[in-house]
């Protein structure tokens, strides 16, 4: 291990003064499918402490679901229906921000419920909106709890999602895309194991036997971090690969991110102690800010299909998009939406805000395959995404393009 790189992390967890911490369901729901007081509780301390040295916090918490299962005494078979799971978070929603309520006064920290949908990604304007009313809770010294709309937005409670239309399809993601808005120092992801896991062979006096232990710091997403990483939990929507993909944003966003074990007591405490707790990511690289919206937190809304002199162009860091080079537009888009840039064999390989809708794009595009005569500055020949706007998926986390 880079013992720099180590005590580089745990400077930086000590040193933050904003932070995202999200709880998942395991951490809050007990087997009963009740609030699981024995871990919550010290988490509430913890995050009242640290409020209390003069950080500002925002905690992203799962849960409504299954307590508005408990509540309405469903089966876990029940929740596979979109329409019970969304009646259960309405009903959970007002559980879990009760059960909040009730801890937080008890330690004199005032509290306010943020539920936010795809929406409040996907457009720029409501995206720098979201920063403005976060920002005013957070100088108010007030702790936003937040979690997805459930009742009314089903990004996170559909099974089954396209990775090029969702924005986020778990609370990992939402806690990730928050603390990247809000220029967070860290992220902090609290679920029921102790880390990401590798596996590791013992020796005994007589037996060799495989151990699981957290591999405890990370400067790097590879493909071999990927396949430790397993499915879903039991009680929640993300695993393992969520959480990794949570950390991918947060380590482009320039932060500190540690995926722990919230079901231990003094998790929090110990972590921005810099006692290296979990396990700890940590990049030396930064991806501007509208660059990290055009990757993770824009919704994309149609596609482009461009020839290989324009994928080159474009992959060589310095050609815009321009109408000469697209084969074909799919989907409708509008002026100022993020579209997926697909190369000839239909690959995406990047993504970028588009200077026009569609329909003006595929006149763009006509116009463009009538003549080839016209000079190189010409306003016919038509920029479509501007280079400045245009984020390749090979440079981002998380995309194989």
């Amino acid at each position: 291990m880079d013992v720099d790189l180590k005590n580089a992390a745990a400077e930086q967890l000590r040193a933050a003064r904003r932070v995202v911490i999200k709880l998942g369901t395991s951490v809050v729901t007990g087997p009963d499918g009740q609030i699981c007081s024995e871990q919550v509780q010290p988490i509430v301390r913890s995050i009242a402490a640290l409020k209390s040295a003069g950080r500002q916090v925002v905690l992203v918490s799962s849960g409504a679901v299954g307590l508005g299962a408990g509540r309405l005494n469903l089966p876990h078979a029940r929740l596979n229906d979109l329409v019970v799971r969304q009646a259960c978070a309405a009903v959970g929603q007002n559980l879990l921000m009760n059960a909040y309520e009730r801890l937080f006064s008890a330690l004199d920290v005032e509290i306010a419920q943020v539920l936010l949908t795809e929406r409040d990604f996907a457009d720029r304007r409501s995206y720098k909106n979201l920063r403005s009313t976060m920002e005013k809770l957070l100088k108010l010294g007030v702790l936003p709890i937040a979690n997805e709309n459930d009742t009314v937005s089903t990004a996170e409670l559909e099974y089954q999602s396209d990775r090029t239309e969702r924005i986020f399809g778990d609370n990992d993601r939402l806690a990730a895309l928050l603390m990247s808005k809000l220029e967070a120092g860290a992220l902090i992801l609290l679920t029921d194991v102790d880390g990401l896991l590798s596996r590791k062979t013992k020796n005994g006096p007589s037996t060799r036997a495989l151990e699981l232990e957290a591999i405890p710091l990370v400067e790097k997403i590879t493909a071999e971090l990927r396949a430790l990483a397993a499915g879903p939990s039991a009680s929640g929507r993300g695993g393992m690969l969520s959480k990794l993909g949570a950390v991918q944003i947060a380590m482009r966003a320039g932060g500190v991110a540690v995926i722990a074990n919230g079901t231990t007591s003094n998790t929090l405490d110990r972590i921005f102690a810099g006692l290296g707790v979990g396990t700890t990511f940590v990049s030396s690289s930064r991806m501007r800010g509208k660059r990290r919206w055009i990757a993770y937190a824009a919704n994309v809304r149609g596609r482009v299909v461009v020839n290989a002199g324009a994928r080159e162009a474009i992959l060589d860091g310095k050609g815009s998009l321009l109408a000469s080079g697209v084969i074909r537009v799919e989907r409708d888009f509008g002026s100022l939406d993020v579209v997926s840039i697909a190369g000839p064999e239909g690959r995406e390989f990047a993504r970028g805000i588009a200077n026009c809708a569609s329909g003006e794009a595929a006149v763009q595009i006509g116009r463009s395959g009538q003549s080839t005569n016209r000079p190189e500055s010409s306003h016919n020949r038509g920029v479509l995404v501007t280079r400045d706007n245009i984020v390749i998926l090979g440079d981002v986390p998380g995309f194989t393009g």
